[in-house]
């Protein structure tokens, strides 16, 4: 099988912006300031949903991230006790990945593949699929292939872009052309995903949806929180059955 998820436009795109994956205020500015409710969102699931770890730390929790750039929620859920996996279509994010673990003598495997060339025997408790879905050529292949790696009554956690016209307007005018949070072409409307069709897609690749949350900015205290408004950003949680 090859590559049949890549959207390469989309490969090329943030292999050109690589090198910025570890600038807090470089191109990625909006995903480091992201990543603290998202980190702390996925290490309380996991403690909840599959009742592993000392309450406090994921020791022996073993994660797959799929689509995982340079790495930023990798580190921390390393620092978390976790055993973790990264993948990423982008060999230049991969090249990142590993300079920089390296570098804070943390043990992270990554290898630069997709869902369905991964050949890996072993399966995960945890699958992330963070911010990508709306970067693929085929998000029903690309589920189904991240699914197989879901040990039965594993989770998958899948943040992504709500289609509407909320989103339009500030995921793309807003936060690309008149904030400039991200550089201007970084996210298409047509590919972004509405809850009701992640559900249905998961759901034939024995995903059950556990919930979705919303994530908003917060315009007084400059930061993002878990919401009950989904129109623009969310997290879905599934579980394997």
């Amino acid at each position: 099988m090859k590559n049949k998820t890549v959207n390469k436009k989309e490969i090329d795109k943030f292999s050109k912006l690589a090198k910025e994956w570890w600038d807090p205020n470089g191109k990625f500015k909006p995903l480091h300031k992201f990543n603290p409710v998202r980190l702390d969102y996925i290490k309380k699931s996991i403690l909840k949903k599959l009742k592993k770890g000392d309450g406090t730390y994921l020791k022996n929790v073993k994660i797959l991230d799929i689509g995982c750039g340079g790495g930023l929620l990798c580190e921390p859920l390393t620092r978390l006790g976790a055993q973790v996996v990264g993948i990423d279509a982008s060999n230049k994010n991969i090249k990142i990945a590993k300079i920089h673990a390296k570098k804070s003598d943390l043990k992270i495997n990554y290898y630069c593949t997709t869902p369905e060339n991964f050949n890996y025997k072993e399966k995960f408790d945890v699958v992330l699929n963070m911010e990508i879905v709306e970067h693929v050529k085929d998000v029903n292949l690309f589920l189904k292939e991240s699914s197989k790696f879901l040990k039965k009554n594993g989770i998958m956690f899948i943040a992504t872009l709500n289609k509407t016209l909320k989103s339009y307007f500030f995921a793309i005018l807003g936060a690309e052309y008149i904030l400039r949070w991200l550089p201007i072409g970084t996210h298409d409307w047509n590919m972004f995903v509405k809850p009701s069709e992640l559900v249905e897609i998961c759901k034939k690749n024995s995903l059950k949806l556990e919930e979705i949350l919303g994530v908003k900015y917060n315009i007084i205290s400059r930061d993002w929180e878990l919401s009950t408004d989904d129109n623009v950003n969310y997290i879905a949680l599934f579980k394997k059955i």
